[in-house]
């Protein structure tokens, strides 16, 4: 099984959004795949509710960090979504786990900031260093070709870790988030800027 963390401990930078659309290009490839969420609010398992059956199937694991629940027997992949503030045994659990973990951050000099300490502390573990895991950064909300989108570029080669892709700021993600559906679930010609923008992203997670 790979397991794959989505991670910052800062809130509203897309975490929910690249766990959720993750998950759903493992279940649209036919494989199995659970989906946990670390917040106390389990906000992803009501947005799985909302799938409905003819879907491509994501398992729901509910992963506890006071108690943490075995994944399903068998399963091949598994996203973890992780609250703001995270830290402490919750921090622990999701390093654990993690084969990868994929940083969402925006690529504003405050976002930027405040995920500063987190990022440097990856990259310091020991599992990270060793290569036990790999760590990536997404830019979320933002255009390739901007000044901001270069300035995370410098920020993240200064800590040694690759930006996988950007993806741009487009109401596609929420208005499929409200029926419990990903940019994999709809027709390609809907999507087809933000499948572009995924095809990095996805090759790095399936690389062994």
């Amino acid at each position: 099984m790979t397991v794959i963390v989505v991670a910052n401990p800062k809130g509203g930078v897309g975490k929910s959004t690249l766990a959720t659309n993750l998950a759903g290009y493992f279940a649209a490839q036919g494989e199995w795949v659970a989906l946990a969420d670390l917040d106390k609010q389990r906000s992803l398992h009501g947005w799985l509710r909302l799938r409905v059956d003819t879907l491509p199937k994501i398992e729901e694991w509910n992963l506890d960090a006071d108690s943490p629940a075995k994944p399903p027997k068998g399963l091949e992949k598994a996203v973890i979504d992780t609250p703001a503030g995270l830290h402490g045994n919750r921090m622990s659990l999701a390093l654990d786990l993690a084969d990868k973990v994929i940083v969402p951050l925006q690529p504003s000099m405050f976002d930027i900031l405040a995920t500063q300490d987190f990022l440097t502390k990856l990259s310091k573990e020991k599992a990270v260093r060793k290569g036990a895991i790999q760590v990536g950064v997404v830019g979320m909300r933002v255009d390739a070709r901007t000044r901001s989108a270069d300035q995370l570029h410098r920020f993240v080669e200064g800590l040694d870790l690759p930006v996988l892709g950007f993806l741009r700021d487009t109401q596609n993600y929420v208005q499929l988030a409200a029926h419990g559906l990903t940019i994999w679930d709809v027709a390609k010609s809907r999507v087809d800027k933000d499948l572009e923008q995924w095809a990095p992203i996805v090759e790095w997670v399936d690389k062994k």
